[in-house]
């Protein structure tokens, strides 16, 4: 299936290489694809099937972007030939009718004029001018006509590579999904102590208070795995493929003010470890949904909530680029995406991820740590 969908992306950024600088980038996801498709088949041990996994489910996510934007673009393109033409509707017909008109004549009663060879050469000398005119608005038109039927066949065939993709998506989701709930690979720094997290759970109503109580959630000592990324500040990506809507501190339409970040992604998107960190927390805490709490680094620690579905257990050390859960939503039908895609509009960034930093007792700017820009 991967491939199937490699060799779609390769026809489609080939139709559209005439009309839109974006099909070099479809050409550059198809290759992500064919990448992670090799490296799914190749994947032995564990670590390396999560790590193919996750360049699979990137690759699908960052190739169905790209399509629904080159039909986007093609979309609007289309739009703007049929409007251009539109407008000069008079101007075509005119010649259209000359081109007809030459059309029916007998060829030698064109070379003919009604008062005599004077005329003739008179007529021939006009006609000699205005051919080369003629036939420029002629290639013009065709021109126009052609990347018209070009845009349209582009968009009529994108359903089945789009279904295709989805398709591709949805089981790569589930094969991470189901590879890192088999994972026995990690170390561990400890063992949860269960009974202490879900006392902590209930007996705090704020963040803060839970983020300073779960030195508490610490069963057994198992290693000294010691991660510091301090020296990463300001460089970290996003943990998930976004757009920053409020920064730290900035008021949201009801006028709340959180001390952190807030993403809009799309349904689905996958969110990873932005760095080496021990897994302190995953699940449902207070009214922020499904969290999961990183600590890069001692008395720093990193929250992330509005998950759907969350990965890994406490007191794991996760590597960089670790999956540690999938955003909620619906992801559209082929339909959809065509008819959003149809009305130029892009793909929807409907979910949201809240980003918090705290070091010792006290949220910090995630802008100190994650490259915001």
């Amino acid at each position: 299936m991967i491939r199937s969908v490699v060799l779609a992306f390769a026809l489609w950024a080939g139709a559209a290489q005439a009309q839109d600088d974006s099909a070099a980038a479809a050409l550059a996801a198809a290759a992500r694809l064919e990448v992670a498709a090799q490296m799914l088949g190749e994947a032995s041990g564990g670590r390396d099937r999560i790590a193919a996994l996750t360049e699979t489910v990137r690759a699908y996510e960052d190739g169905l972007v790209t399509m629904r934007d080159g039909l986007r673009r093609a979309a609007i393109r289309q739009r703007a030939i049929e409007a251009e033409l539109a407008a000069r509707s008079d101007e075509v017909a005119r010649l259209l009718g000359v081109l007809q008109t030459m059309g029916r004549a007998p060829a030698p009663l064109l070379l003919l004029h009604p008062s005599g060879p004077a005329g003739t050469a008179r007529a021939g000398m006009i006609l000699s001018e205005v051919t080369p005119a003629l036939q420029g608005q002629v290639a013009e038109l065709r021109l126009a006509l052609e990347e018209i039927a070009q845009l349209q066949q582009l968009q009529d065939s994108a359903a089945q590579t789009l279904q295709q993709g989805l398709d591709g998506a949805q089981a790569a989701r589930a094969a991470l999904a189901a590879a890192i709930s088999d994972r026995t690979d990690l170390p561990r720094r400890y063992a949860e102590d269960a009974v202490a997290t879900a006392l902590l759970i209930a007996s705090t109503e704020t963040l803060g208070a839970f983020a300073s109580g779960l030195t508490d959630t610490v069963g057994e000592e198992l290693a000294t795995v010691v991660t510091d990324a301090r020296g990463r500040q300001g460089t970290l990506a996003l943990p998930v493929q976004g757009q920053v809507l409020r920064r730290f501190g900035e008021a949201d339409a009801a006028g709340i003010v959180r001390p952190g970040l807030v993403i809009a992604a799309r349904p689905r998107a996958l969110v990873v470890a932005p760095v080496a960190a021990t897994l302190r927390y995953r699940g449902p805490l207070l009214d922020y949904g499904n969290v999961v709490i990183l600590e890069p680094a001692a008395d720093v620690l990193m929250v992330f909530a509005g998950l759907a579905e969350v990965f890994g257990e406490a007191g794991q050390v996760l590597p960089e680029g670790t999956p540690i859960g999938l955003m909620g939503g619906n992801v559209p039908d082929v339909d959809a995406i065509l008819t959003e895609t149809a009305q130029g509009t892009g793909a929807a960034r409907s979910e949201t991820l809240y980003l918090e930093v705290r070091d010792g007792d006290a949220p910090v700017d995630p802008a100190t740590w994650f490259a915001v820009e």
